[in-house]
């Protein structure tokens, strides 16, 4: 069943990869040779390093190796995505060119020819004419060419300048002027979405605030400040430089705690451990803490449990801590299950004072329905991205309870944060990169 299915992803991913070869290169291209050449090593080249960029993070090659496949082959990705939708476009951006074309080549007035099926009339010169020293002008003696040929041979003339033969010439040109215009169109918006997308992850994320009641807090916590941070994925494009933004970010709000929600880094202790030292500059007056995410356990989970320990982070493994006016409790990832590392709701909240407002910290939107079995009162995640890359967004709505934002299930209400950086390319388009405060607000206030 499994090689069924990736074969059929394999054809469909090979279709539409023909497809934007055939409109771009084949179509836009009047005759083999170099441009045609290049188009095609770029639409084959393209995929072969978008496969070899995953494949390398995800088997853990040599990490100059992930780097140098990282920025071509994800951003393959994200612009072969608009480049489609684009010629998608054009397809019906097409046939309304090709007939504006085709008025504005036809003629107001229809050119006077020979019509078919009419008598010629031909002049036969006599002795004077040929005898007078007056030359024969070129058009009289094209005339008396054309008619002579056609009086020897019985043929019918032929349609006269501008009509069938030439505008069957125009045909293929006009189809290739369209195609060319077309393609230039779906290059150069697919070019400047994916630069704008990319432009807005590399910049940083910016700050989003929100106000959560909740009906448990008391008074004296009215106005705490939770700054959550979701998804760095920190790894070989998104660096230590990029780390330093978002602390530096996380910083400026002066926060009463940070929870960071999961998705961390893409890759080992061993090769991103320095680009996640700047963790260690993070200040709350309540602590920083942390739960994994499901990248965690592709990057080997409990080696980055301890290294965001030692950067002064506290990990809730399925755990609480009491603090002054509320309960802080975290749960592990559902991808720990297979590693026996799942979340348990019971081991971080089976024995609490429900009583007691109670803030959870649980990487994916999913978790939410065990959160309301437990009386959560607010449940914080991310893992959606928001969608990261539109029309993706509408796939992730589907397969998660909350996109991102905040919405009440029952009792608990959860906020699902868009996250800080990017996976696969850094680019988000239609999903903006925050950094979100939640300020807790009492309803005994």
């Amino acid at each position: 069943m499994i090689i069924v299915f990736v074969v059929l992803v394999l054809a469909v991913f090979g279709g539409l990869h023909w497809y934007v070869w055939r409109r771009m290169v084949r179509d836009t291209t009047a005759r083999p040779g170099v441009a045609r050449r290049v188009g095609t090593a770029l639409v084959v080249g393209g995929p072969f390093l978008m496969f070899a960029a995953i494949a390398s993070e995800r088997g853990g090659a040599p990490f100059w190796l992930q780097q140098v496949l990282a920025w071509p082959g994800f951003l393959w990705m994200a612009f072969s995505l608009y480049l489609l939708l684009g010629l998608l476009v054009g397809e019906v951006v097409r046939p309304l060119l090709r007939r504006v074309l085709e008025r504005r080549s036809t003629p107001a007035v229809e050119p006077v020819g020979v019509r078919e099926n009419t008598p010629v009339r031909t002049r036969v010169p006599d002795l004077e004419a040929e005898s007078s020293s007056e030359p024969e002008t070129s058009s009289e003696a094209e005339t008396g060419a054309e008619a002579g040929a056609e009086a020897g041979s019985g043929a019918k003339p032929g349609p006269g300048p501008a009509e069938k033969p030439e505008a069957a010439a125009a045909g293929p040109s006009r189809r290739l002027f369209v195609s060319r215009v077309v393609g230039g169109a779906a290059a150069a918006a697919a070019v400047g979405t994916v630069g704008y997308g990319t432009y807005g992850v590399l910049r940083g994320p910016k700050v989003k605030r929100v106000t959560v009641p909740l009906a448990k807090l008391p008074r004296s916590a009215h106005g705490y400040r939770i700054a959550v941070v979701s998804d760095v994925h920190l790894g070989p494009v998104l660096g230590r430089g990029f780390a330093q933004k978002v602390v530096d970010t996380i910083n400026s709000t002066q926060p009463d705690l940070i929870a960071v929600v999961g998705d961390l880094v893409d890759g080992s202790v061993k090769d991103l451990g320095p680009a996640a030292a700047p963790l260690a500059q993070l200040k709350a007056r309540h602590g920083s803490f942390f739960v994994t995410g499901n990248h965690e356990y592709f990057s080997g989970a409990e080696e980055w449990v301890a290294r965001v320990r030692e950067l002064g982070l506290r990990p809730l493994e399925n755990a609480r801590t009491e603090l002054a006016d509320l309960d802080l409790a975290g749960v592990n990832d559902v991808a720990g299950e297979d590693e026996g590392q799942g979340p348990d709701f019971v081991k971080a909240l089976g024995d609490r004072d429900r009583s007691r407002a109670c803030v959870l910290l649980a990487h994916q939107p999913v978790q939410i329905h065990d959160s309301v079995e437990h009386g959560v009162d607010l449940q914080l995640s991310g893992h959606t991205h928001g969608g990261q890359l539109w029309p993706g967004s509408l796939i992730a709505d589907q397969a998660n309870p909350t996109l991102a934002g905040l919405e009440r299930y029952g009792d608990t209400q959860l906020y699902v944060s868009r996250g800080a950086g990017a996976w696969g390319p850094p680019t988000r388009v239609g999903a903006p990169s925050d950094i979100t405060i939640v300020e807790l607000a009492s309803r005994q206030a």
